[in-house]
């Protein structure tokens, strides 16, 4: 292959950072199906501010690099980077619909010597088992003989500067050794840190599962710790402070689990334990007690309510926070959701406010519009606060925890008699 020409197929969290690497190295095209998204990719705009406006605008004007839904726009290129969402649906079960389309798309337009590289996040096989197949029933052409795979899994951490892209180390594979070079070396031409080549795409693929099922567990772990200690009334905080003191102990912390990884990958990696027999019963046991932590949040609120003498039904509740983690505008997999949900059960009004997330999204996701601005007088007419994001803006509110209960999950500095001990 004497020139990488490349297009990266999804522009979301992980594809747009990646084609705007890859474009200051290769010619690249990105492609997306939505056309609101290729439009404001194109005017310089990233609504995930994952990639700074400024910086993108220089990147599309200085290298001609652009976005595009229409396929004629990448016929010519020679590698394929698939980077398409793999969530779960409402059963938990792996959902590859996104990467089946991908799959087909690109199939229908692969030549020969073409690579498609896959970064979503699978179950191990799944690139060779599912994908493939599908990519040669849309070709005609044969796998590992007129076109070629590789598989790099995605690790992009939404709304951390600091490990960005290029400063991650990324594990690559091929469908050959020959082909495992190339892919190695293309991805080694824009990562920093550099790569680590694994010796198959199956074990490339199993390495990105266990990354995030390992948190999870980890997670879980604290977060029952959390449950024991609020049962003790001894604060998880100090516990954990003078744990971590040992030099092996793993500085984990307690708190709501979403997001397009931790809260999905297991499902991945125990649908497909479970399809050759095996039940995982730690990665389940896992999932299960954090994927409940929100209905666990919304009772102690409930509970702290009546002990104030506060009348349940018709008390008002302000959530600050609806994205997955601080920081970012990614409300993917929200489990503060949850939490809202729950506190209605008992039929409390609740409203959530959060700067970084879009109120489009968030009406289109979860049938329900943020409030659009807040101040301390707003803030403090609410019977509870649940600070559910510790978003940096959050930290310098002014709350009258004297008059209100504030239940500070992520526990960012607010003096309370009633918080969540984490």
């Amino acid at each position: 292959m004497l020139e990488y020409k490349i297009a990266v197929i999804g522009l979301g969290y992980v594809g747009l950072p990646l084609a705007v690497e890859f474009a200051q190295k290769y010619p690249t095209i990105g492609f997306d199906i939505s056309q609101s998204r290729v439009n404001e990719i194109n005017s310089g705009f990233d609504q995930n501010h994952d990639v700074d406006d400024n910086y993108l605008k220089k990147i599309i004007q200085r290298l001609n690099f652009f976005s595009t839904t229409d396929i004629n726009d990448i016929l010519k290129c020679n590698i394929y980077i698939i980077t398409v969402p793999t969530p779960i649906d409402k059963f938990k079960r792996p959902d590859l619909s996104h990467l089946i389309h991908a799959s087909e798309m690109v199939g229908k337009i692969l030549k020969k010597g073409d690579i498609v590289i896959y970064e979503s996040t699978v179950y191990p096989g799944a690139t060779e088992e599912d994908c493939v197949p599908i990519l040669e029933k849309s070709s005609g052409l044969k796998y590992n003989h007129e076109f070629y795979c590789g598989y790099s899994p995605e690790r992009m951490n939404p709304g951390d500067k600091e490990h960005s892209l290029n400063k991650i180390i990324k594990v690559t594979s091929g469908s050959n050794p020959q082909i495992a070079k190339i892919v190695d070396d293309l991805y080694k031409s824009i990562i920093i840190a550099g790569t680590h080549l694994a010796p198959s795409i199956k074990i490339a693929e199993a390495a990105k599962v266990i990354e995030n099922a390992q948190r999870d567990i980890n997670i879980a772990f604290i977060n029952e710790l959390a449950i024991i200690f609020n049962k003790l009334n001894i604060d998880t905080n100090a516990v954990l402070a003078a744990a971590k003191t040992k030099w092996n102990f793993l500085p984990f912390k307690p708190g709501l689990v979403g997001g397009h990884c931790i809260g999905v990958d297991p499902y991945y990696l125990s649908h497909k334990a479970q399809e050759v027999g095996y039940i995982p019963e730690i990665i389940l046991a896992g999932r299960k007690l954090n994927d409940n932590m929100g209905i666990y949040i919304a009772n102690q609120v409930i509970k702290l309510i009546i002990k104030k003498g506060i009348k349940v039904a018709g008390s008002r509740i302000l959530i600050l926070g609806i994205t997955f983690k601080e920081n970012c505008s990614d409300i993917r997999n929200s489990k503060v959701v949850d939490i809202k949900n729950e506190l209605q059960e008992f039929g409390c009004n609740v409203d959530i406010y959060d700067p970084l997330a879009n109120n489009d999204e968030v009406k289109s996701e979860f049938s329900f519009e943020l409030l659009p601005l807040i101040n301390s007088q707003i803030i403090n007419s609410y019977n509870a606060i649940v600070i559910a994001v510790a978003h940096n803006e959050f930290s310098t509110l002014e709350l009258k925890t004297s008059k209100n209960i504030v239940f500070d999950i992520r526990n960012i500095g607010f003096s309370s008699d009633v918080y969540l001990r984490s």
